[in-house]
Parts: structure tokens; C-alpha cells; sequence
């Protein structure tokens, strides 16, 4: 049997087990955490849960899928709920706007509460759904680095309406055509972040992202977003996948342009070898899913001209700020999820992407799952995941803008909620750009691997497979087709495309 050996239990890197798994390799996974996920984790804290990293679920058919490739039925496992209210915005005005899943109300709301019609939102998202067949059987669950790819009638299709996609215009540009109140282009605006891009330099075609949103709905897992890797995790065991946590990949082995294995560095093990301890194991294929910048400079090297030039090069997403917080009562008038914008959006993003530093007045993302799993905090308490988002990690002074921007947040919901939030926080954790690096081996701390601050950003993410090293692949949210939950899944799916066990 065909071994095939995964770098890193990310969600992708367990999505690509099961897929080769079903396929019938023999997969051990080798994860430096003693935990799988990534980002994908939890944190428990006095008796407070926290999903650590993603927390907006959608697109769930592609978990489904991984359960139907195995035989098993998905809804034994892994269930969910569709939500009734995507978001709740708040403005600084004191604006609420409701996001219903129900178009016809979200459209009503635009017309209540702001200088918009029905009509905006419809064209808006008309537009959405445009973009999306366009792109997505070509440009996200195929690979842009293999011929097949464009030998075929539908991606030719798409090609022929490349136009229509709006690439040639930034976000915010398109954004201010559909929309006349400055509300909803914020709005609008706003979803250039769900892959660390700036919307005032990514390329409209990121206007595809509220239609996964809208049309196809947001969820919320039973058991919290860590739910996704966990059942995951089981049903790759189900599958035989070995996952071995506290084991770090310490090189990838290349003989003659081909993969042999890679080494090992076994938690309080030292083996009796003269150039390191560890243990070498070999396998017919390797997968990995680290950050495909740590994956060239630390794995591979042994091989710096394997290192492809425009990795170092190319501008990192944005990364994340993260105060998880025990709140010692509820609050009814929030929701799930909970954006607080800021009074000046351009500013916010020239301090991330210009100044490499934290506006004074962020856009707050709040993310309370103890509304739909009440047991993740406390009788009468809610679990806070607040969230800013903030550069990448360039050797800033970070202790200073941690601290500036915690009282900045708490001055500020604490003026949109009328209550003083400091006296409320009974417990905290923090996440930064230098400890979602050290955990996640994310390069900088980035989210999302490179920005999309470009037109041609899609076509210039790294393959899925190596160009010079035979049976050596990549997955993740460094590589294509980007990063997020959905299509971290798919660059399992591509990757799993080019794997053939004969």
C-alpha cells in the first residue's frame, strides 16, 4: 500500500487524509501541536469555550462531501443549523443594521435604515452570484497550474467572460456604484477582509464572497466551530489515518528531484543518529499543510533553489488581533456575530496596509457562540471573541499596540452598549500576530497567506504540487485557491485530484 504523509492537521491537512485515505494510500498525519485544527482550535477557560481562530461556517457542503466519500452519512456525525441572522451591524451613529438570510427583509432593513433601495441590494448581490459561476468550478476547485484545467469547455466559458468577473476595478470603486449610502458601501467593503485584503486596493471580484454568505447561508456547527475538526479528526481514524501530535516535521527528504520522507522530531525522543534526532520516515507522497513560505525556508532548506522567488516577494494578508474574553453578563441586543464599524474605514486599512499599525477607532468584531451553545460560558455570562484586524508582523512594538487597542475596544463597545465592558471581563486570553506565527506557522501571522490585493493575486498563490519535486504537494490557506474554512477544504480536494494511488 502507497503511504502518504501529511505535514500539519490543519483543517486542510485532515480533509486531504480523508481524501487519500478513501482513495487507498496508507496516511499518517504528523502535527507539531499537541492538538489538531490550526486556527481551527478551541481555548477552555474558568469554565468560559472559545473557538480560537475561524468562527463564520459556511459552505458546509463541503464537509458533508468528506462524510459521503466514506460512505457515512454526514448528518450522523456533523450537524448544524442554519442561521436566521447573518450579522448585526452597528454603526457609529448608533445605526443597528439587521443582515437577515432572508433577502427580502435584509433589503427591507437597507430601506429603513439607510439612503438605499430594495433594488441596490438585489443588483449587489445579483452581481455576487454572477462572479461566483464564473469562478467558481474553474478558478477555486480546480487548479490554475495544470493544463487540464483549460482544456475544457467550461473553463473556456468562463474565460470568455472573464469581463464580467470585475477584475480592473478595486472593491470599494464597485462598491460605490452599487450603493449610494455610505453605510452600505461599508458594508460592502467589509468582506474584503474575509481573506486579509484591503478593499480600497483588491480587485472587485472579491464582490463574490457575500454571495456564499447570502445565497448559501451561514451556520453554526452543534457543538461550535471546533466541532468541524473534531468530527473531522474521527472520521479520518475511521478512514485509518494515524494523526501523531507533539511530532514536528523537522525536513522534507528529496533524492534525485523525487520525495523519499521526511524527518521526524519525536517529543522526548532522541535517536542514535550522528546529524539529528528524530526518525525518518519515508512515504510515496508528501502533503504539506504549513504555510508554504515555512514550508521552502525550514523543510526544504536543504534546497533553497526550490524556493520560488515571488514567495518573498509577494505582500502577506492582514493578520488578527484576538481578545478572548469571560463576560460576566448577557446582552441580549447582540447576536452571533457583531460588527461595530468604524467612523473612518479608509483610515483603518491605510494604518494596516501603509503605517503597519492600529487604527485608534477599529472595526470590532465581536463573536459570542455561547448564543447558540449556552454552555461555552457560564449561567449569565457570555464568551467574547473580539477581534480586530491588524498588519502582519514586521517587528512592531506589539506589547504597545496590544495594550492601546484593548482600551480603545473596550472605550468603544462600551459607548455602543452603554455599559463599561472593563468591569465586566472576568477572564482573558490573547491572540497576535506573533503567537498565531508561533502557533500555526503562519508566516508574519498572516490569516490568509498572500492579500489579494491585486488582479492577478489568484493566478499568483502557490501550486497545489511542486513543479520540481515529484510526489511533493500542497495544501492549506497559503496555497490555491486561498484561505478560509471553504476553501482550505478545496485545496484538499485539488490536491487529492493530482494524487493517484496507481
Amino acid at each position: 500500500m502507497k503511504k502518504a504523509l501529511i505535514i500539519g492537521a490543519g483543517i486542510a491537512g485532515i480533509a486531504t487524509a480523508i481524501r487519500l485515505a478513501v482513495k487507498g494510500f496508507e496516511v499518517a498525519v504528523f502535527e507539531a501541536n499537541a492538538y489538531p485544527g490550526g486556527k481551527l482550535a478551541e481555548v477552555v477557560q474558568n469554565g468560559f469555550r472559545f473557538d480560537t481562530g475561524p468562527s463564520l461556517f459556511t459552505m458546509p457542503q463541503y464537509v458533508d462531501e468528506l462524510f459521503k466519500l466514506a460512505g457515512e452519512k454526514p448528518d450522523a456525525s456533523f450537524t448544524y443549523q442554519k442561521l436566521d441572522l447573518v450579522c448585526k451591524y452597528f454603526y457609529p451613529d448608533g445605526t443597528e443594521l439587521n443582515a437577515s438570510t432572508n433577502l427580502e427583509n435584509f433589503a427591507d432593513e437597507i430601506a429603513t435604515k439607510t439612503k438605499d433601495q430594495p433594488e441596490s441590494i438585489k443588483k449587489y448581490l445579483k452581481n455576487s452570484r454572477r462572479i461566483y459561476q464564473i469562478t467558481n468550478h474553474v478558478f477555486l476547485e480546480k487548479s490554475l497550474h495544470r493544463l487540464k484545467t483549460y482544456l475544457s469547455w467550461q473553463t473556456l466559458k468562463s474565460v470568455l467572460r472573464f469581463p464580467q468577473i470585475d477584475a480592473f476595478r478595486s472593491m470599494h470603486r464597485a462598491n460605490n456604484a452599487f450603493f449610494t449610502d455610505p453605510k452600505m458601501v461599508q458594508y460592502a467593503d467589509r468582506f474584503a477582509t474575509y481573506n486579509g485584503s484591503n478593499p480600497y486596493k483588491a480587485p472587485a471580484t472579491l464582490n463574490v464572497i457575500p454571495h456564499l454568505e447570502q445565497h448559501f447561508g451561514a451556520y453554526f456547527p452543534d457543538g461550535g466551530i471546533y466541532q468541524i475538526t473534531l468530527s473531522l479528526v474521527a472520521l479520518a481514524e475511521r478512514l485509518g489515518v494515524k494523526f501523531h501530535y507533539q511530532s514536528p516535521v523537522e525536513q522534507v527528504v528529496i533524492e534525485k528531484s523525487k520525495v523519499k520522507g521526511v524527518w521526524i522530531k519525536r517529543s522526548g525522543e532522541r535517536m542514535q543518529n550522528k546529524e539529528r534526532d528524530g526518525e525518518f520516515i519515508t512515504a510515496d507522497v508528501v502533503i504539506s499543510n504549513m504555510d508554504v513560505y515555512f514550508t521552502y525556508k525550514k523543510l526544504l532548506a536543504d534546497h533553497p533553489k526550490l524556493l520560488p522567488k515571488r514567495i518573498l516577494k509577494q505582500e502577506r494578508s492582514s493578520s488578527a488581533l484576538i481578545f478572548y474574553w469571560g463576560i460576566k453578563k448577557q446582552f441580549p441586543q447582540l447576536d452571533l456575530h457583531n460588527i461595530f464599524f468604524s467612523a473612518d474605514y479608509q483610515a483603518e486599512f491605510e494604518h494596516i496596509w501603509q503605517k503597519k499599525d492600529i487604527t485608534d477607532d477599529p472595526t470590532i468584531y465581536l463573536n459570542i457562540s455561547s448564543k447558540y451553545k449556552p454552555d461555552d460560558a457560564p449561567n449569565g455570562c457570555e464568551n467574547w471573541f473580539t477581534m480586530i484586524n491588524v498588519p502582519s508582523n514586521q517587528d512592531q512594538d506589539w506589547d504597545k499596540l496590544i495594550a492601546s487597542a484593548r482600551q480603545n475596544i473596550i472605550q468603544k463597545l462600551s459607548k455602543a452598549l452603554g455599559e463599561d465592558i472593563a468591569k465586566l471581563i472576568t477572564c482573558e486570553s490573547i491572540l497576535d500576530p506573533r503567537s498565531i506565527e508561533s502557533k500555526t506557522s503562519s508566516y508574519q501571522g498572516s490569516l490568509y497567506g498572500t492579500s489579494s490585493n491585486s488582479q492577478f493575486a489568484a493566478f499568483l498563490r502557490h501550486s497545489n504540487k511542486s513543479s520540481k519535486v515529484k510526489n511533493l504537494y500542497f495544501c492549506g490557506g497559503s496555497v490555491h485557491p486561498g484561505g478560509g474554512i471553504p476553501l482550505a477544504l478545496l485545496s484538499a480536494k485539488i490536491v487529492s485530484d493530482w494524487i493517484s494511488i496507481k
